[in-house]
């Protein structure tokens, strides 16, 4: 008994939370394929050992997704970026 006392209403009342209706950063650019001389954006989208981050991580779309593997991968080819390790 001594626990249920103990309980506050905390436990009782729940958050909302409010959630914002994730957009891929190219599609909110409208940007049709991800350009490979474009490091600024390329690189938010690289991790730090080189390698390329997912969907999940960079909230990107499919055909983006696809848009930005190929635009790294030309990159590392032009040594603008290192390949992973």
């Amino acid at each position: 008994m001594a626990r249920e006392r103990n309980k506050s209403n905390k436990s009782r009342v729940q958050k909302r939370k409010f959630v914002y209706a994730k957009k891929c950063r190219f599609c909110r650019m409208n940007v049709e394929e991800v350009d490979y001389k474009d490091l600024a954006n390329i690189q938010k989208l690289v991790a730090s050992q080189g390698k390329m981050l997912s969907r999940k991580r960079t909230g990107n779309c499919a055909k983006h997704q696809r848009s930005t593997k190929r635009a790294i991968k030309r990159a590392r080819f032009m040594a603008l970026l290192p390949y992973a390790d």
